[in-house]
């Protein structure tokens, strides 16, 4: 019993690894070659949170690591800076998961929401730092907003679409199970 439980951990960890390769392939080819007014969202932090805070053992810090490192590359960003906020944004949120289960959405977003402009002003502060040419300030405001707001639809998506529901006590097969 223990084997498909283990089976099903790994497919959806593969499954995250895909749609990450997924997200980052549609925002690296060139559908318009007019440099953009504004910043989309970053779907690949969203989504990384709400996979998160549904299921943590679906996206080991280990894994979110180097989906975000390969982001920083191809995204041509400093390379792990963006990939290590994440990941203490994601392990943060894991261990806000249990207060956060038995609260409404609202609550959960707020705190994504947080945990989203952290991540946003620290990566500034640490490029300001090192004395890193910034982007413009409202790109990333503009970013930041985006993400927080489209963060509700990425949270109905991994629910519904994906089926990255949160554990409930009466689930059998989750990680530390007795059979």
């Amino acid at each position: 019993m223990a084997e498909p439980a283990g089976a099903h951990v790994w497919s959806m960890r593969i499954a995250f690894a895909l749609l990450a390769m997924a997200i980052v392939f549609f925002h690296l080819i060139p559908l318009d070659t007019v440099p953009p007014r504004w910043a989309p969202p970053d779907l690949l932090m969203a989504f990384a949170f709400a996979w998160v805070l549904r299921r943590p053992e679906f996206v080991p810090p280990l894994l979110l690591a180097v989906v975000m490192l390969l982001a920083d590359l191809l995204f041509q960003r400093p390379p792990g800076l963006q990939a290590m906020l994440v990941v203490m944004g994601a392990e943060y949120l894991k261990y806000r998961t249990a207060g956060l289960s038995e609260s409404t959405f609202l609550r959960e977003w707020a705190t994504v929401a947080l945990v989203i402009t952290g991540v946003t002003l620290l990566n500034r502060l640490f490029l300001g730092m090192t004395l890193v040419p910034l982007p413009a300030f409202g790109l990333a405001l503009i970013q930041m907003i985006l993400t927080v707001a489209t963060y509700p639809v990425v949270a109905l998506v991994t629910r519904s679409v994906m089926g990255v529901r949160r554990q409930t006590p009466g689930d059998a097969g989750g990680l530390g199970a007795r059979g």
